[in-house]
């Protein structure tokens, strides 16, 4: 990818050895790269230039990275968000999560790991083409009707009638992952594994209850009284489609 086709990044970390070397990075593996290095500037960039996601980090002099995701979110803004996490914080994850982040990476991490993520987000978000075998051949396999709602994998895109349903790109991934089990009782555990291939991390459980949650509010007509997306008290959850 060169000029107008690479990703326009930008990395908000108040860390400047952080920022520099993953801003330089980037840069290398194909990404255009801007930096900030607390919210207020973020929120000068953004006001003037248009990015395909966004690395935040969580924690910052001033506005913390979880409340400009917050805000972002709730003044529309769909940009991809990555946040970056203290290894030991899950609160930071979970709040995130209910931000409306997409994903989560916890320092330190190898500089490698953060760009397969920043590629598998844009791939869900149509910035960059799908692997080949990424999906069924069988397009019965690739999409799922609930309701009035229907979800192609394919596109990994939520509609009703011709709207498009909002989803980020972790509930993406959780809603494909049930859709691939539909019918069937997933733990938590076996969803994380499915969406990130780990299935250990401690904070799975919370923060797989958390994207169910904001699921729920999308093409459930009674969140709290689900028809679709239910849990199996002990096991899991099931998605049952129509």
């Amino acid at each position: 990818m060169t000029g107008a086709d690479q990703p326009h990044v930008l990395v908000v970390d108040d860390d400047d050895r952080l920022r520099d070397l993953l801003t330089r990075y980037l840069g290398e593996n194909g990404f255009n790269v801007s930096a900030a290095r607390d919210a207020a500037n973020a929120r000068a960039s953004l006001a003037g230039l248009q990015f395909d996601l966004i690395v935040l980090d969580v924690l910052m002099p001033g506005e913390k990275g979880v409340d400009l995701a917050r805000s972002l979110r709730e003044s529309g803004s769909k940009v991809p968000i990555l946040l970056l996490t203290a290894l030991s914080e899950t609160e930071d994850r979970i709040a995130g999560l209910e931000a409306g982040v997409d994903d989560y990476l916890a320092k330190p991490f190898e500089p490698r790991e953060l760009v397969l993520r920043i590629e598998a987000i844009l791939r869900r978000y149509g910035e960059l083409p799908e692997p080949e075998h990424a999906v069924s051949s069988d397009p019965s396999d690739n999409t799922a009707s609930f309701g009035t709602f229907r979800f192609d994998m394919t596109r990994m895109i939520l509609q009703r009638g011709d709207e498009h349903i909002y989803l980020t790109t972790a509930e993406q991934a959780l809603l494909a992952a049930l859709v691939k089990r539909r019918g069937q009782t997933t733990s938590r555990e076996q969803l994380q594994g499915m969406i990130s291939g780990n299935a250990t991390d401690p904070s799975a459980s919370r923060s797989i209850d958390v994207q169910v949650t904001r699921l729920r509010r999308k093409f459930e007509e009674d969140p709290k009284q689900p028809r679709y997306l239910q849990t199996v008290r002990g096991q899991g959850y099931v998605l049952y489609t129509d």
